[in-house]
């Protein structure tokens, strides 16, 4: 277990979360579910199954890092990798790999978001630690595709050869971005297609040289400050390193582009939490006419069904003659929209900004 290492990635900023996500502490940071547990807390743990706590990174921006380690207190305070600038997910895994390396070059590593959750945790360990040896005896590159369960379009894709090369690992025949409704049926139906859960594991002589072939500037960058990883100087490097990155997600930059990508089907309860209607379609506790309610206990609803509500603990809040919406109050901030209308959060947050400024954001 000593050469399993684990990237968790911290760093975005969970728009679509608004009002309860803000700029200054997102939805990674946040009990979204109303469990006891933010969804970090719960990535972090679940992680602490498969490798030592010591080899647990979080990449997240320098804004968080002293909320990590608040939420985190079984964190090594340098494992915490503070990005100055939002550039991506390659930048990230570039920075954690060569870190990594630098301390091990025999390292297996998993890189994971911080807040997608995991309904099966004994079946996702099981599969991770399968990963893991996979991975620390190939040359390759594997990503966890979950088997669909309908014809998703706010999902990627990735399609599967026919043929496994051993046990459950398939060769990565293409990758498609969000398709239409007609395309995701049309994947279903096929039965070659999963979705993309931006879920990796590999050795880092394999990344190191994925990044050498498809992405040497990138590379480049980060090798410059092998000497000074793990030392009192790295984040100054760091700061400079990030300025001269592309902004560029791995998918893009190198999975898209490799030959030895594998993809490992999966199922256990996953979700990657996008929207708050995600979030009402994975909670249990939905009352008689199918209404979900986290944090207080004091709504009374009225000829009200289908809503997915989330209010402070002591607030009362009467709702009447709602059907489908999502009603979501932070105590500065009250949104109510139409669940199936929820895709306008994003275009809400932009005009919020440009009317109040950042104030709300």
């Amino acid at each position: 277990m000593e050469n399993n290492f684990v990237v968790i990635m911290a760093g975005g900023v969970g728009s679509r979360f608004w009002p309860v996500s803000r700029t200054n502490y997102p939805k990674q940071f946040i009990d979204i579910l109303g469990v006891g547990k933010t969804l970090i807390q719960q990535t972090f743990e679940r992680f602490a199954k498969i490798c030592p706590k010591e080899n647990i990174l979080v990449v997240t921006n320098e804004i968080y890092r002293d909320i990590v380690l608040e939420q985190l207190p079984d964190i090594k305070p340098s494992n915490v990798l503070g990005e100055p600038i939002m550039r991506n997910t390659a930048p990230c895994i570039a920075y954690a790999s060569h870190k990594i390396s630098r301390k091990n070059p025999d390292a297996t590593i998993v890189v994971a978001p911080s807040d997608h959750l995991i309904l099966e945790e004994e079946n996702f360990c099981s599969i991770i630690k399968e990963s893991i040896s996979f991975a620390s005896k190939n040359d390759c590159l594997i990503t966890l595709g979950i088997v669909p369960s309908r014809p998703d379009t706010g999902y990627g894709y990735i399609q599967r050869t026919d043929k496994s090369t051993e046990s459950n690992f398939y060769k990565v025949k293409t990758f498609t971005e969000k398709p239409d409704l007609e395309l995701a049926k049309t994947f279903l139906k096929s039965g070659d297609f999963l979705w993309n859960a931006g879920i990796f594991v590999w050795n880092a002589k394999a990344i190191k040289t994925a990044f050498e072939k498809y992405m040497p500037e990138m590379n480049d960058i980060f090798k410059e400050g092998r000497v000074l990883y793990n030392t009192p100087k790295e984040t100054e490097f760091i700061k400079n390193a990030y300025t001269r990155c592309k902004n560029i997600s791995i998918d893009y930059g190198i999975m898209e582009k490799a030959d030895n990508v594998y993809v490992r089907p999966s199922s256990f309860g996953w979700s990657d939490l996008g929207t708050w209607a995600s979030v009402y379609d994975v909670k249990t506790d939905k009352d008689y006419v199918g209404n979900v309610v986290i944090g207080s206990k004091n709504v009374i609803m009225y000829d009200s069904a289908n809503c997915m509500v989330r209010v402070p603990k002591n607030k009362l809040v009467i709702l009447q003659g709602l059907d489908d919406y999502i009603v979501v109050e932070t105590g500065d901030v009250l949104m109510v929209c139409k669940k199936s209308e929820e895709q306008m959060v994003k275009q809400i947050v932009a005009d919020v900004k440009q009317n109040t400024g950042e104030k709300y954001i």
